[in-house]
C-alpha cells in the first residue's frame, strides 16, 4: 500500500502541471466546462479516476529505475519481516552443564519439600546444612593410589645399612657356613608350590621325613596305618620299593586301564583308570571312574576314588613306597569297591614274578600274570586282540 501511494502521487503531480517527466506520456488540459476523458475514452467514468491511475501505474512499471525501486522496496519489506530462529552453542557447554541443571531441575520440587520439612528457607539452606556430610560421603567414595615409592639411591643411608651390619672380612668362613641350608630349604619351597599347582598334598605335611626315614619298616607301617585307621571313606597301604617299581614301569607305557567290578545278579561294572605322575610332590596318583561317567563326560569325569603312592621313603632303610587313597560318596562306588579296584591294579600291573613266600615263581601264577600283562599292553596299544570277555575272565580267577 505504501508503494502504490508514493506512485499515484508522483504521477498525480505530473497529471496536474503541463511539464511531464521523462518517459511519461503528457496530459492535455481540457477547457472549463468539458470532460477530458469525453472525446478520448467514452467508456470511462469520468468521476472515478481508478481506472486513470491503474493505467499510469502500469506505463510506470515498465521503466528500469521504477522496476528497480519496487524489487528493492519487496525485499525490504521481506526482511524486515522475516525472524531467525537459530542459534549457536557451545557443545563443551551443552555436554558439561545441561545434564546438571536437568538433574537439579528433576528433584528440585522434592529438594524444596524437604527443606520445608526440616524448616529451610530454601534448597541452598538445605544444601549448606548436609555440606559436611556431603564432604564426608565424597572423601569416603574416592580412592586413593599410594604412589610408588622410588629406590634407594647407592649413596643413601638405607643402601649404607648392610654394609656397617656385615661381618668384618676376617670371619669370612661364616657366610659359607650359613650359606649351606640354602640347598634344603629350595625343595621346601617347591613342594609348597607345586602343592597348590598340582593339588597333591607332600608326604612333608604329613610325616617328619627325616625321622621316618630313620625307622624299620615294621614301625613306619604302624604309625601309616593307625594314621588312617579312624577316618572313613579312607585306604592305606605300604608297598615293597621292588614291587612298586615293576608297577611304576607298567604303568609309565600303559597310563590307562580298565577293571570290572563284579556285580552279584547284575554281571560286572567296568571302571576307567588313569596314572598321574608329579615328579615336584614325587608322586604317582591313580584316579578312578566309572567307564560311564567317562564316556559321557570325558576329562571332567569326576572319579570315586584318587589313590596316592608316596616314594619320599623308597631309598630310605625301610624302603617302602607309602599309599593312601580316599573315596567320594555319591558317585557310585564304595570302600568295598575301591579295595577290589586297588587289588586288580596290583595283579594287572606287577607282582607276577613273585608267589609271596621268597622262592621261585609259581608257573601257574607265572602265566595268569603274563596273560594279565598281554591285556593290559593291548588296552594301552589299541590292539584289537583285546576283549572284555578275557578281562572278565581274569578278574574272576582272582576272585
Amino acid at each position: 500500500m505504501i508503494h502504490l501511494a508514493t506512485i499515484w502521487a508522483h504521477n498525480h503531480r505530473a497529471h496536474t502541471h503541463p511539464k511531464t517527466t521523462t518517459g511519461h506520456t503528457p496530459v492535455r488540459r481540457q477547457p472549463p466546462g468539458t470532460h477530458p476523458s469525453e472525446d478520448n475514452h467514452p467508456d470511462t467514468n469520468t468521476d472515478d479516476p481508478r481506472p486513470q491511475l491503474s493505467r499510469i501505474t502500469m506505463a510506470s512499471c515498465r521503466t528500469p529505475a521504477l522496476r528497480n525501486l519496487l524489487t528493492s522496496s519487496t525485499r525490504t519489506l521481506r526482511a524486515a519481516n522475516q525472524r531467525r530462529w537459530a542459534q549457536v552453542h557451545d557443545v563443551r557447554f551443552l555436554a558439561t552443564t545441561q545434564p546438571r541443571r536437568a538433574l537439579a531441575d528433576k528433584y528440585h520440587e522434592k529438594l524444596s519439600q524437604k527443606a520445608r520439612l526440616e524448616g529451610h528457607q530454601s534448597v541452598d539452606d538445605l544444601r549448606a546444612a548436609y555440606a559436611e556430610r556431603i564432604d564426608e560421603l565424597r572423601k569416603k567414595a574416592t580412592v586413593e593410589i599410594p604412589l610408588p615409592t622410588p629406590p634407594p639411591s647407592p649413596s643413601s643411608p638405607s643402601a649404607a645399612s648392610p654394609s656397617a651390619s656385615s661381618p668384618p672380612p676376617q670371619s669370612a668362613a661364616a657366610p659359607a657356613a650359613g650359606a649351606a641350608p640354602a640347598p634344603q630349604a629350595a625343595p621346601a619351597a617347591a613342594a609348597k608350590s607345586s602343592k597348590s599347582a598340582s593339588g597333591v598334598k607332600p608326604l612333608s605335611d604329613m610325616l617328619d621325613l627325616e625321622k621316618a626315614a630313620a625307622l624299620p619298616a615294621k614301625e613306619l607301617t604302624a604309625i601309616w596305618r593307625l594314621r588312617h585307621a579312624h577316618t572313613p571313606n579312607t585306604l592305606c597301604a605300604v608297598i615293597p620299593s621292588p614291587t612298586y617299581a615293576a608297577i611304576e614301569a607298567l604303568a609309565r607305557r600303559a597310563p590307562q586301564f580298565v577293571l570290572p567290578v563284579p556285580r552279584p545278579g547284575q554281571g560286572a561294572e567296568m571302571h576307567f583308570l588313569q596314572w598321574v605322575f608329579d615328579a615336584a610332590t614325587r608322586t604317582a596318583t591313580v584316579l578312578f571312574t566309572q567307564l560311564a561317567e567317562f564316556k559321557a563326560r570325558g576329562e571332567f569325569a569326576q572319579p570315586h576314588t584318587t589313590v596316592t603312592h608316596y616314594t619320599d621313603l623308597r631309598d630310605a632303610e625301610a624302603g617302602l613306597v607309602l599309599m593312601q587313597g580316599q573315596v567320594v560318596d555319591g558317585r557310585g562306588a564304595d570302600v568295598e569297591d575301591a579295595r577290589w579296584l586297588l587289588l586288580c591294579l596290583q595283579r594287572f600291573y606287577g607282582g607276577w614274578d613273585l608267589d609271596g613266600k621268597g622262592g621261585e615263581p609259581d608257573p601257574q601264577r607265572l602265566e595268569r600274570a603274563v596273560e594279565r600283562r598281554r591285556l593290559l599292553e593291548w588296552f594301552a596299544a589299541a590292539d584289537p586282540r583285546f576283549s572284555v570277555e578275557k578281562l572278565l575272565e581274569e578278574a574272576e580267577r582272582m576272585g
